[in-house]
C-alpha cells in the first residue's frame, strides 16, 4: 500500500467512524418532540419552543444553561432533587440523552426581551414592594444577598450556573424555595440557596416569586410608557 492510499483509508475509515458516531447520538429536539424510553415528550408540559407553561406551572427551558439543566434531570434522576412530576421522566433518560435535551433546550432563544428586563434593576423601589426589594436590594439585616446579584439585572441569567427568574411561574418559583428549604434540592454553587432560602419568611418567598412572574409584562409596560415611546404606534 502507497503512503497516499494509506492516508487515504485511514481519512475514509476515521469518516465512517465520525457519522456512525453522529447517527448513535442522541438527538435532543427528537427527545423533546416525541420522547424516548417511555419518557413523554418534553413538549407536552414545557411548550413547543421551551417557553413554559404559567398556567401549569412548568417553567421555561428554552436559553437556559446546558449545563444547569443537565444538573438539574441527573439530580432529578437520582433522587437529589425531589420532583414527583420529573422524577421518572428523568429516571428514563440515560445520561447522554440527558445531555442531548440539555444542549437543546441551551440552543433555544429565550423568549425574554433582556434589554428591557435589565432596566427594571434602576427602577425605584421601596421597602413596602417585599418581591421588588428582595430581588434588587435584597434583606441584608438577615444576610440575604438581592437576587439579581446572581441572577442578573431583572432575573435574566448568568451563564451556565444561574437561570433565568424573569417569566417563571410563580408557583414554581415558589416552589424551589421551599425545596431548598427542606433540603430537597442540591444546594447549588458555594450553597448559596439553601441559605437564602431557610431566612425568607412564606410571605417573602411568594412576594418575590410573583415579582419574577410578573417582571416581562411590567417591563414591557414600562417600556411603552416611557417618554421617548410615546405617540409611537405598537
Amino acid at each position: 500500500m502507497t503512503p497516499r492510499s494509506f492516508r487515504a483509508t485511514l481519512l475514509s475509515g476515521l469518516l465512517c467512524a465520525t457519522l456512525a458516531h453522529a447517527q448513535d447520538a442522541p438527538d435532543g429536539k427528537q427527545i423533546s418532540i416525541q420522547g424516548a424510553n417511555g419518557a413523554p415528550a418534553c413538549i407536552t408540559c414545557h411548550g413547543a419552543h421551551g417557553e413554559g407553561n404559567p398556567a401549569a406551572g412548568f417553567p421555561q427551558l428554552a436559553g437556559i444553561g446546558a449545563r444547569y439543566l443537565a444538573e438539574q434531570l441527573e439530580a432529578m434522576a437520582n433522587g437529589s432533587r425531589v420532583s414527583p412530576i420529573m422524577a421518572a421522566t428523568a429516571k428514563a433518560l440515560s445520561p447522554a440523552q440527558q445531555d442531548a435535551v440539555a444542549r437543546y433546550y441551551a440552543g433555544l432563544p429565550s423568549p425574554l426581551n433582556t434589554d428591557r428586563l435589565a432596566a427594571t434593576a434602576m427602577h425605584p423601589v421601596k421597602p413596602a414592594d417585599t418581591g421588588a426589594w428582595l430581588a434588587t436590594r435584597g434583606a441584608w439585616d438577615k444576610n440575604v444577598p438581592a437576587c439579581n446579584q446572581c441572577h442578573g439585572p431583572g432575573g435574566i441569567g448568568v451563564g451556565e450556573n444561574f437561570p433565568s427568574l424573569a417569566g417563571q411561574p410563580a408557583a414554581y418559583i415558589a416552589g424551589q424555595l421551599r425545596a431548598w428549604q427542606q433540603g430537597q434540592r442540591p444546594p447549588g454553587p458555594l450553597g448559596l440557596m439553601p441559605a437564602v432560602a431557610t431566612r425568607l419568611t412564606d410571605a417573602e418567598i411568594d412576594a418575590v416569586s410573583a415579582y419574577y412572574a410578573g417582571l416581562p409584562a411590567a417591563a414591557d409596560l414600562v417600556a411603552t410608557q416611557s417618554p421617548a415611546n410615546q405617540g409611537k404606534k405598537p
